[in-house]
């Protein structure tokens, strides 16, 4: 078999791999990003307490509509910025920290969106919830991703300068008359909207995978935020059809596949990237200990 055949054969030949490559291409081109993002703001673990907290509003829709794409989304939104906002209302109400009320919803919002799917739905609608149904894209999910995607990367594109402020220093943000606060609503919609579309890709536990993974893997490769973005989109992507042509060729679910390509690429990074990586702080360390012997022989 002609290695072209094998790389590229699976998705000239299916239409739902075909479907399920550009629904992942679609969803890494938005979630890379924001991870970035999650990362200078060290709330990296807030993806996932926001991919949890769109599950009751997943699970509401499919309790009053089955297996409505557009229920469960518009469920998942209003569920997910509900928490966000509650979240957020706590933390400055409260003396609790932001990452403790996202944790403390998070766990709230998972048991119950369980529930609730449980009390109609099969052990199967839970498995499609949770882990998504990357290879049952049809046209109208597929939509939604792109759809959801072309909105982040736009909103991105008009407050990228104020996003990164409000990362590095929001104090001077506020100082310069900059609106933070709006701000910061608007990554949380960004993140809100990339979730829910993500959802019937990867599933609510999954799909935080293919936001954070690529953005930490990023974050050892370049230095500039700009630079990150790209580089996590591009890491993203590539996991994603690895993942795809791993769960081909070996019969093994496409999911899990993605997320374990892009975890490949962080371990990778971590050892062989050149901002920060094992090998550069090595090679670092003993490019220290020959001038510290040089110049112990000189003395």
């Amino acid at each position: 078999m002609a290695l072209m055949d094998v790389l590229l054969g699976p998705f000239i030949e299916f239409g739902f791999m075909k479907r399920a490559l550009a629904g992942s291409f679609a969803l890494a081109a938005a979630a890379g990003p924001l991870g970035v993002f999650l990362v200078l703001r060290r709330m990296s673990l807030m993806g996932d307490a926001m991919a949890h907290a769109i599950l009751p509003g997943v699970a509401v829709g499919f309790l009053t509509a089955g297996l409505s794409l557009s229920a469960m989304a518009l469920g998942g939104m209003i569920t997910g910025l509900v928490v966000a906002l509650l979240a957020g209302l706590v933390a400055r109400l409260t003396p609790q920290r932001e990452d403790a009320s996202f944790a403390a919803f998070y766990l709230v919002s998972l048991g119950l969106g369980v529930l609730l799917v449980s009390l109609r739905g099969s052990n199967m609608d839970l498995i499609h919830v949770l882990f998504g149904t990357v290879l049952g894209l049809d046209d109208a999910s597929l939509l939604l991703v792109t759809s959801s995607t072309t909105v982040t990367l736009i909103i991105l594109a008009l407050v990228f300068r104020p996003l990164v402020l409000e990362c590095m220093d929001p104090i001077f943000l506020r100082t310069q008359g900059g609106r933070g606060s709006v701000v910061h609503m608007l990554f949380l919609f960004m993140l809100v909207i990339t979730l829910v579309a993500g959802f019937q890709v990867l599933g609510t536990l999954m799909v935080v995978g293919i936001m954070m993974l690529p953005a930490a893997s990023a974050r050892f490769w370049v230095y500039s935020v700009g630079r990150q973005m790209l580089v996590a989109a591009v890491l993203g992507m590539v996991s994603a059809y690895l993942g795809l042509l791993f769960s081909y060729y070996y019969n093994v679910p496409a999911s899990p596949a993605i997320i374990l390509a892009a975890g490949g690429f962080y371990f990778l990074s971590i050892t062989l990237g050149p901002q920060g990586g094992l090998l550069r702080a090595y090679s670092q360390w003993r490019a220290r200990r020959r001038r510290m012997a040089s110049l112990l022989e000189h003395d």
